[in-house]
């Protein structure tokens, strides 16, 4: 596996981030168990995102933030 990991770091930036969303993507959703810790953060996120979501930005734009800060 390492051999994998020294090639997958030779790519460019994008096409690492765009691999990892593949990978992502690829896990079924049942088996992403939440533990007690991560269950109050996400609904104290989501509180947080109800009381301002005015503040919320799309998947998009965080995306394109990540590809132009690792092309620099």
């Amino acid at each position: 596996m390492n051999a994998l990991v020294e090639d997958i770091k030779k790519l460019p930036v994008v096409e690492r981030i765009e691999l990892v969303e593949e990978i992502w993507n690829s896990i079924p959703q049942c088996s992403l168990e939440l533990s007690a810790e991560e269950c109050t953060e996400l609904h104290r996120r989501y509180a947080a995102h109800q009381a301002h979501p005015s503040t919320a930005i799309t998947w998009e734009e965080v995306r394109s933030k990540m590809l132009s800060t690792s092309q620099r």
